[in-house]
């Protein structure tokens, strides 16, 4: 069986996704469409964060919009849509079907465009693969979180009650069964000596109704990214139990302890990234790959990478590529040993 510690190998660092906006290609004739040449981009650029409002993928991709627009590095407009559904899997097939062209719009996205599509439930026919892997942003740890007025003050009061009956308690993500948040959830358990298929787990659309689920008694634990949770962490909403990171953070999470101090191996690191359709023209390819990097070097990025509570880690799409690929082989042995591969 795979150890947690190949998990922070398996999920590392945790990124954005921006993305340019058009007409969709059922309503939006090619022509209308920037195809990638001499003064792209010529339109609006829309960031398509394929989750509810409040989740780490609405969060990165509003920040990454808002440093674009305010530091002029990209002349056209960014606007930022959600697209949630299936945990991100119902926005990638109209991406990788739809979209597969349209030049103007970028996707936000993390470790379920590659869990998605190798899980067993609710697997999605596409993947990374139906992209233009464009950068690695930003990096995030996941989080065990309770409501502030909860019975359990740590993480091990929580294990030990799943561990005597694993349907004891209702945990909850802002992704599908077998993607990101429910991985978050159960890993703890899973190397705690739970049966991790048998723990009772609800998926909601986004961190932000996730938290609303928790906070509404609908849910006892959720698992989710850190930064997610900052606010309501410091507004004394929420208690977070740990965070799979592989020491201590600073800042506001820097009195929480890791789930390795609570005596459980969990490490599980949350990379977002920024992807173009499938046939991103060469083009628009080029440009993004300056304007990311001149994004990550701006004092303003940097600035709200720190303000948002993620940690800056950049690759590009060259590097970014071969780390997929890397993931890709990893989160299929990570599934397997959980029993939740396709």
């Amino acid at each position: 069986m795979i150890s947690l510690k190949k998990v922070s190998a398996f999920l590392l660092a945790g990124a954005l996704v921006a993305g340019m906006a058009a007409c969709s290609s059922q309503n939006t004739s090619s022509d209308e469409k920037s195809e990638g040449g001499a003064g792209y981009p010529k339109k609006t650029i829309t960031v398509v964060a394929p989750s509810g409002a409040g989740g780490g993928w609405d969060l990165t991709a509003r920040s990454f919009a808002k440093v674009l627009n305010e530091t002029k590095l990209v002349q056209q407009p960014m606007t930022v849509e959600n697209k949630p559904g299936g945990g991100g899997a119902v926005f990638m097939a109209e991406y990788a079907t739809q979209q597969a062209d349209n030049n103007d719009m970028l996707l936000v996205n993390s470790p379920p465009i590659i869990i998605n599509h190798l899980k067993k439930e609710g697997n999605s026919p596409y993947g990374y693969k139906n992209t233009t892997p464009l950068a690695q942003l930003t990096k995030d740890y996941g989080a065990i979180v309770v409501k502030a007025d909860s019975e359990f003050k740590d993480l091990k009061s929580v294990l030990e009650v799943v561990k005597k009956d694993p349907k004891a308690l209702t945990f909850a993500g802002g992704s599908a069964p077998g993607s990101m948040d429910h991985l978050v959830s159960i890993l703890p358990a899973y190397e705690y000596g739970v049966d991790p298929t048998k723990i009772k787990y609800v998926s909601y659309d986004g961190g932000g109704e996730a938290i609303t689920a928790l906070l509404g008694g609908n849910a006892d634990v959720i698992g989710t990214d850190a930064s997610s949770v900052k606010e309501f962490m410091k507004s004394g909403k929420v208690r977070v139990l740990a965070i799979t990171s592989p020491e201590r953070l600073t800042g506001d999470f820097a009195d929480i302890p890791t789930a390795i101090e609570s005596g459980v191996d969990a490490e599980f690191t949350i990379w977002r990234g920024v992807f173009g359709p499938e046939n991103m023209s060469e083009e628009a390819k080029k440009y993004w790959d300056t304007a990311l990097e001149k994004l990550v070097d701006s004092p303003e990025w940097k600035k709200e990478v720190e303000t948002q509570g993620w940690e800056l880690e950049y690759k590009n799409s060259v590097d970014f590529s071969k780390f997929l690929a890397e993931q890709d082989t990893q989160v299929q042995q990570l599934l397997e040993a959980l029993g939740m591969e396709k």
